[in-house]
């Protein structure tokens, strides 16, 4: 995905109210942007860190600048836009990026199941529709260099996507779960036992039911993102 204008660089003041944040832009102006995050960006909120937004040019919104990126540690971009994540496999899907995901398939967003929706469902002319759920992982673990953890706080939306998964390949459905990485400085995932154990129970669980767990990074540049690589997951 391409932004239509390079991006907008400052220095992050303070996030508060969830969905605000207040940034001191390169050219000294002191604004509010919105913040489109609404867990705990765990390290992606150092006051003091390096961000990137994005510029709507609509003054009818009372936000007009999007918190997009920031800089982790001083040298790893991150993206804490989380409804990037899904444009990002959209686009790898129709492009054929995910070579485990790879086919001539017509991709449906958000499909229903039987108790709410899922990401995508991808369906083709033989075999069986595959559902795919993605989740974004930005939080780079301080235990070990390059382990990106998910989640970053206690989840039971996603312990109920876990379910829904398991649920659909045993009624014969293919299911993934993606996480998709758009941070530099991961290089494989693991869940965050020590934050949600009851979630790493389940991914192992779900995982050994046939579910697969699937984890590609983003590859950033000076106009946009793009997923590119598939890294480890490692199971707990």
């Amino acid at each position: 995905m391409k932004y239509d204008a390079p991006l907008l660089t400052g220095t992050l003041l303070k996030r508060y109210k969830r969905f605000l944040a207040d940034v001191r832009l390169d050219d000294g102006r002191e604004i509010t942007a919105h913040c489109p995050n609404t867990g705990s960006m765990k390290h992606c909120a150092d006051d003091g860190s390096r961000v990137w937004l994005w510029d709507s040019l609509n003054d009818q919104r009372k936000y007009r600048l999007t918190w997009e990126w920031v800089e982790v540690d001083g040298r790893f971009r991150a993206c804490v836009n989380t409804a990037r994540a899904n444009a990002l496999v959209a686009e790898a899907l129709a492009q054929g990026v995910i070579a485990e995901l790879a086919g001539d398939y017509d991709i449906k967003r958000e499909p229903k199941v039987d108790d709410g929706r899922l990401d995508f469902l991808l369906t083709q002319a033989t075999g069986p529709d595959t559902y795919v759920e993605v989740k974004s992982v930005t939080l780079l673990s301080g235990a070990e260099p390059g382990l990106g953890e998910f989640p970053d706080a206690v989840t039971e939306r996603g312990l109920k996507h876990l379910h829904r998964l398991r649920v659909l390949k045993e009624q014969g459905w293919r299911a993934v779960l993606l996480f998709c990485v758009p941070h530099e400085g991961i290089d494989r995932v693991r869940a965050a036992a020590s934050i949600d154990p009851a979630y790493a129970r389940a991914l192992t669980e779900v995982a050994q039911a046939g579910v697969e767990v699937l984890a590609y990074r983003v590859s950033f540049s000076e106009w946009g993102m793009a997923l590119s690589t598939r890294i480890p997951v490692e199971l707990v």
